[in-house]
């Protein structure tokens, strides 16, 4: 059975800190020349540059829309269209992108020079009346942009000249760079805002240009999405940087575990993505494929509707966080993979602490402290969950621990994509959840998670309501000094994991599977991939 130590690593070191600063230094202020190849191994053989990649995933986008949506395969898609003003490499330094310099001037005020004879896939230029008309599509309250809390404390966009920007926010926000690093802050074509709004005129929905014709400065162009079952790019010849070696990349979905990992052995994907933990030794055993591992900035969790009872009573969710028993969860779900959770945000992020204090695994005072609360008798409820094998293992071992203390839950398991809007309505009880911090700022996973301006699909999806923690998150918001954001940060989290709206499960390791002729395969700490500069050899 694999073990993980090596990967782990990074993540203990960071969890053990003995300094609060040491491995949290702000990736917003950390500027890098501009390097878009992102990757980890070297090619051996020679590659083809009219291989098309096949990349088999689940599951499908929700939309190729960047401003309307924030799923995992929506961004991952999106990222081979589009490009950002910046972008977090896979150690989360910053590096430029359509942005050349990207600066504090004052404490509300940030200046973006940005890079000159970019053009977008339909032949629009790109320029600083673009970014303007992109960051107040964002904020747009008639759009409803699940993204938009990542930019709603920017309060003008000012054009200086055709190449600079000035952003004026309302109040001081250290990591506004490392915000325009998340896929939300991809830039579309004005042409492309330009049709989807006359669209709307037309009685169509916000949305429905763009996400069926997305057009970015990406390095790759859109060529088709068959629903459910592929999208298709085409390498862009004219990129600004380097072109990709790639023809193009097939995105198919394919939703079962096993299924990728036999498509693999076939050698019908280059790339499968969401490897199982407990798939691994079966890839590692194959002579033609590798696993692919990236320690990650993400959280697997459980949560609570807050707003339904019994849930809504803090001592209830209590007593089920006792119940929990994360450590078997880790060993039966992803084989190990994983550095069981303490709190929301995993060691490698800016604003996690190392002495947060966990609600204790102890299943005699869970049985006590439900009592106490009036649930002697029991509770019944289900638990909603996407229908991945691990959410599935994990459920099963949540469900046989919870009826140790009398607590009787139902798995509903649906399609990832139903799963969604349910959370997303509040129409459950229970969920299986997670978030990917993909700014590597703890404002991004912090503040859509438990602020609650957010709830539903912006990413509250506890609908979890506490006044103190709302004030903690906005302080830290506008706060300059990294060591008062730091402690505003730890009360926050402190906070939480007391009023248990969720419980925190694990920090897991990406795994993915190629083919061993494929290289230059990067994941993202959020488990986004890079695919730009993938090498398909012989």
């Amino acid at each position: 059975m694999k073990k993980w130590p090596l990967l782990l690593a990074p993540l203990l070191l960071a969890a053990c800190a003995s300094e609060p600063n040491e491995g949290n230094e702000a990736p917003a202020t950390e500027v890098n020349e501009t390097n878009t190849n992102d990757t980890t191994n070297t090619n051996d053989g020679e590659a083809s540059g009219d291989t098309e990649l096949l990349f088999h995933a689940s599951p499908d986008a929700q939309t190729l829309d960047p401003h309307l949506g924030n799923d995992h395969a929506t961004l991952n898609v999106g990222r081979t269209i589009y490009d950002t003003l910046v972008f977090t490499d896979s150690e989360l330094n910053m590096q430029m992108s359509l942005a050349e310099s990207f600066e504090m001037v004052e404490d509300t005020l940030w200046e973006v020079q940005l890079r000159e004879g970019v053009e977008f896939h339909d032949g629009a230029a790109f320029n600083a009346e673009t970014v303007k008309l992109n960051i107040e599509r964002m904020l747009d309250p008639e759009i409803g942009s699940p993204v938009a809390f990542m930019f709603d404390m920017i309060e003008e966009v000012e054009v200086i000249d055709e190449y600079t920007v000035h952003l004026h926010t309302a109040y001081p926000f250290a990591p506004l760079p490392s915000h325009f690093a998340h896929p939300a802050g991809n830039m579309i074509s004005p042409d492309a805002i330009e049709a989807d709004y006359a669209a709307v005129e037309e009685g169509e929905v916000y949305g429905s240009v763009i996400a069926t014709n997305p057009v970015g400065t990406g390095p790759f162009v859109f060529e088709s999405w068959n629903p459910g079952d592929n999208i298709v790019v085409s390498r862009n010849d004219s990129y600004w940087n380097t072109p990709s070696e790639l023809s193009g990349i097939t995105f198919r979905v394919v939703p079962e575990d096993l299924t990728r990992v036999s498509e693999l052995e076939a050698g019908s994907a280059h790339i499968i993505s969401h490897l199982n933990p407990n798939d691994v030794d079966r890839v590692e055993a194959l002579d033609n494929a590798k696993v692919i591992e990236q320690p990650s900035a993400s959280l697997a969790y459980f949560g609570f509707n807050a707003e339904v009872e019994p849930f809504n009573d803090p001592d209830v969710r209590r007593a089920i966080a006792m119940a929990i028993d994360k450590d078997v969860i880790v060993e039966g779900t992803m084989n190990g993979a994983a550095l069981p959770a303490v709190g929301p945000l995993a060691p490698p992020v800016f604003g996690s602490s190392d002495d947060i204090e966990a609600i204790p695994y102890d299943p005699d005072a869970a049985r006590e402290l439900l009592e106490e609360a009036g649930y002697g008798d029991g509770i019944e409820a289900g638990l909603w969950t996407d229908d991945s094998r691990v959410r599935l293992d994990a459920a099963e071992i949540i469900q046989a621990q919870l009826a140790e203390i009398g607590v009787d839950i139902s798995i509903e398991a649906m399609e990832v994509g139903t799963y969604l809007e349910v959370v997303a309505e509040g129409s459950h009880e229970l969920m299986l959840g997670s978030w990917g911090t993909v700014t590597a700022d703890a404002d991004y996973g912090l503040y859509p998670m438990f602020h609650s301006s957010n709830h539903g699909s912006t990413g509250n999806r506890t609908f979890y309501t506490n006044e103190e923690v709302d004030q903690l998150l906005e302080d830290a918001r506008s706060e300059s000094d990294e060591e008062t954001r730091l402690a505003l940060y730890h009360d926050a989290q402190q906070l939480i994991v007391d009023d248990a709206p969720i419980v925190p499960l694990y920090h897991s390791i990406h795994l993915a599977g190629a083919l061993e002729n494929v290289d230059n395969v990067a994941i993202h700490p959020s488990s986004l991939f890079f695919l730009k500069d993938v090498l398909v050899g012989e």
